[in-house]
């Protein structure tokens, strides 16, 4: 499945980890040029559980704009882990703000000089 939004810079994909195997899941999650990619494998109703809580449960900090789900051959995956990022030309994706403002930002934010 496709995760697209604020999905990277936010502690998604070990949300995702975390989550997966909660349910017993194995597969996958990457980050992309484009968002999130996750591939998971296990019962259809720990599945449809995942799916929801995917959306229902995110990071605070995350957006999700959309997912598409789509099914795919098994692999037969043992386990669940976080892959390396994959770059992709032509695809983008949206960045979160800084979450925290280093000490010369706000050094600078707080001068009325400046």
């Amino acid at each position: 499945m496709s995760v697209r939004g604020v999905v990277q810079g936010v502690g998604f994909r070990p949300f995702v980890y975390r989550l997966a195997r909660d349910y017993h899941l194995t597969g996958w999650v990457l980050n992309h040029s484009g968002g999130v990619e996750i591939e998971v494998e296990g019962t259809a109703a720990a599945l449809d559980a995942f799916l929801h809580d995917l959306t229902a449960k995110a990071p605070p900090l995350a957006r999700i704009v959309s997912v598409e789900a789509s099914d795919v051959p098994r692999q037969g995956y043992e386990r669940f882990e976080i892959r390396h990022s994959v770059a992709e030309e032509g695809r983008y994706q949206l960045i979160s703000p800084d979450i925290a403002t280093c000490a010369d930002c706000l050094r600078e934010l707080l001068d009325p000089a400046d």
